[in-house]
C-alpha cells in the first residue's frame, strides 16, 4: 500500500463538511434550516434548538426574526396546520389541540385563532368516530365497563364530558353490542301470574 503524500504546506486537518463552520450565524442558519427541512416547526421550538446548540440570543433573534420575514417561521400558519392534522390524523378536540400547542411554544392568541376554526359539528362526528371504530373491540365487557372507557378515551383527546357521554350513549344505543340489564326485578315474565 502506497503511503499518502503530505502536500508541500505540511499537514492538514480533515474537514468533515457535515461539521458546521464556526460562525454563530451559519451555525444557527443551518440548525434551522434542516429543523424546518423535517417539519414546520414554531418559533419557539426553534428558539429552544439554537439555545440547545448555544447560539448566542442576539443572533438567535436576528435570524428567527430574519426566517419570519421571509416566511419560512409562521406560528400563525404552524398553529392552523397542526390543529388540522392532529384533529384529522388524531381525533383530538379543541382542548388537546391547545394543550399542545401550549407545549409548542405558540401564543394564546394564535392559538385561539387557529382553534376557531374547528367546527363543532365537525368535532362531534370526529368524537362519533372514533367510539364506533372502538366498540368493537369492547364487545367481551359489560356495557357500563365499555361506556367509562368509551368516555376515558374521549376525555384524554379532549372532549369536554356532556360532549363524551352524549356521544358514547348514542352509539352504545345504535351499536345494539351490548345487552342493557333487565331493569325488572330478575324475574322472568313467565313467572308473572
Amino acid at each position: 500500500m502506497a503511503a499518502r503524500q503530505q502536500p508541500a504546506g505540511g499537514p492538514t486537518q480533515p474537514t468533515d463538511p457535515a461539521d458546521p463552520p464556526e460562525d454563530p450565524e451559519a451555525v444557527a442558519r443551518q440548525i434551522l434550516l434542516r429543523r424546518l427541512t423535517d417539519q414546520p416547526r414554531s418559533r419557539a421550538e426553534l428558539a429552544k434548538a439554537l439555545a440547545g446548540k448555544r447560539v448566542p440570543d442576539d443572533v438567535s433573534v436576528r435570524l428567527l426574526d430574519r426566517f419570519e420575514e421571509v416566511g419560512l417561521v409562521d406560528d400563525a400558519a404552524f398553529a392552523r396546520s397542526w390543529v388540522e392534522s392532529r384533529q384529522r390524523g388524531r381525533g383530538l378536540a379543541r382542548r388537546a389541540l391547545a394543550h399542545e400547542l401550549r407545549t409548542k411554544g405558540v401564543d394564546s392568541e394564535t392559538a385561539r385563532e387557529a382553534l376557531d376554526a374547528v367546527d363543532p359539528d365537525a368535532e362531534r362526528e370526529t368524537a362519533r368516530r372514533l367510539v364506533r371504530r372502538k366498540i368493537p373491540t369492547l364487545t367481551r365487557h359489560e356495557r357500563a365497563v365499555a361506556q367509562r372507557r368509551l368516555i376515558g378515551m374521549l376525555a384524554r383527546k379532549g372532549y369536554p364530558p356532556g360532549v363524551a357521554r352524549a356521544v358514547v350513549d348514542d352509539e352504545l344505543a345504535a351499536a345494539q353490542a351490548f345487552d342493557d340489564p333487565d331493569p325488572g326485578d330478575g324475574r322472568d315474565e313467565s313467572d308473572l301470574p
